[in-house]
């Protein structure tokens, strides 16, 4: 019968071994995790940097702001690092196609809203109000109607409404607004944007507000600075 040797059985050198192969997997697993967080420390940076570059200034202001979403305007999430929005386009005053670039220079208030949306009807009178108080070369109340059926029915509400101070902008396929919702930025109807002068985004509101409030104007003042 064959002899089993037994000799290595119990041998302090297998011990010694093993802890060493322990040891270098732990460094190399250590080591692997230290350059996956310096990778993702370094995208994120360069993110920043690139949204920085894009939005020189914007991050500033939008800190001005954070102490003053209150009261009427509470419901503001202001952005902690502002980036521009995407490009879109809608219908313009006279019907042709306009772009929110366009706009670049203004602190602009874009609302998207329909006349289907009850609380976008109720707003429409304040931002009305808004754009008679606060308009400007340097700021303008962009307010988009997004319904897609019935186009009659929006400049008939806003004429209904005695809404004499906004332009009206359109987009009857909405696509702008899903554009927002691809990159989070809208979810429901009304949805407003406080874009800056470089076409950043410094906050969203969701929701209605009662825009011509004293709130809303040192918040506003506050973002064309």
């Amino acid at each position: 019968m064959a002899r089993e040797d037994f000799s290595l059985v119990g041998d302090p050198r297998l011990g010694r071994a093993g802890a060493r192969r322990r040891l270098i997997i732990a460094f190399l697993l250590v080591g692997a995790a230290v350059l996956a967080f310096v990778y993702a420390m370094n995208a994120r940076g360069g993110k920043e940097a690139a949204a920085d570059a894009a939005c020189p200034g914007s991050r500033e202001i939008a800190r001005t702001l954070a102490p003053l979403a209150h009261g009427e305007v509470a419901a503001l999430a202001v952005s902690t690092q502002p980036r521009p929005l995407p490009e879109l386009v809608f219908n313009g005053p006279d019907g042709a196609p306009t772009t929110l670039a366009s706009f670049r220079g203004q602190t602009v208030l874009l609302n998207f809203w329909a006349t289907w949306c009850v609380p976008c009807r109720k707003e429409m009178p304040a931002l009305d109000r808004l754009q008679a108080k606060a308009g400007s070369d340097g700021f303008k109340v962009v307010a988009v109607n997004i319904d897609t059926a019935k186009l009659d029915r929006p400049k008939a509400f806003l004429k209904e409404a005695e809404i004499k101070n906004l332009d009206f902008f359109a987009d009857e396929t909405a696509g702008v607004f899903q554009t927002l919702k691809g990159v989070g930025k809208a979810l429901g109807l009304p949805t407003t944007i406080l874009v800056d002068r470089n076409g950043c985004d410094l906050g969203v509101m969701a929701g209605p507000a009662e825009w011509d409030s004293a709130d809303a104007l040192a918040l506003i003042a506050a973002a064309r600075k």
